[in-house]
């Protein structure tokens, strides 16, 4: 897991009940650890009602942003219209296959303007609570969100990646993890709750 270095910044580290050794770690960097009910949504809702900035950025523990981050943000956030926004997205260890994956990722951000919340996810924080926060979900937590967000301003995708993990991929196989994920989108585009899509969906801490 990377955290943002600068002082200035307000790190805030949620944790939902993992075993690792995440906490220990993570109190290295910052002493706002906190824990919430497990889970995508109510983890990062819990954070985000703790920030004070006017930006909250939504960083998975697997994914590391790039050097220049902040200035990145202030860049894809100068238009007043835009509420928020996302990195484009690379996949570590690279492989032609994962670079594939990557690609068709950012192509479907640059075109429907619907990242998912492994692109480091940005938002102007009043903008998040008019939108109404991250819903209670384990899983589609990222795209009901972008949704919302999508009817209050506009999205601008940054100029700069983050390099999330492919250990999901590697673990479960790329062809079926991918194909699994295109399943479930369709799914919740159809109606399904996502409590049931989490079944399909296995944990991977």
């Amino acid at each position: 897991m990377q955290l943002p270095s600068s002082r200035s910044d307000e790190i805030i580290v949620v944790d939902g009940g993992s075993k690792d050794g995440t906490v220990e770690i993570a109190r290295q960097y910052t002493s706002r650890v906190m824990t919430a009910p497990r889970g995508r949504g109510p983890q990062q809702d819990a954070g985000a009602r703790q920030a004070h900035g006017s930006v909250v950025l939504f960083l998975h523990a697997d994914t590391r942003l790039p050097v220049a981050y902040e200035r990145l943000i202030a860049q894809a956030l100068e238009k007043p219209r835009v509420v928020f926004g996302a990195f484009r997205l690379e996949i570590d260890p690279p492989s032609p296959v994962l670079a594939c994956i990557a690609s068709m990722a950012n192509l479907r951000t640059r075109l429907l303007k619907m990242p998912y919340g492994d692109q480091a996810l940005f938002v102007r924080r009043d903008a998040y609570f008019q939108a109404g926060g991250f819903p209670d979900w384990p899983v589609m937590e990222d795209v009901d969100l972008v949704r919302r967000l999508s009817h209050l301003g506009g999205f601008q995708l940054a100029h700069g990646s983050v390099r999330t993990s492919g250990r999901r991929w590697k673990r479960e196989n790329v062809v079926f993890t991918t194909l699994r994920n295109w399943s479930l989108m369709i799914q919740y585009y159809m109606g399904h709750p996502p409590h049931t899509l989490a079944r399909h969906y296995p944990d991977a801490r």
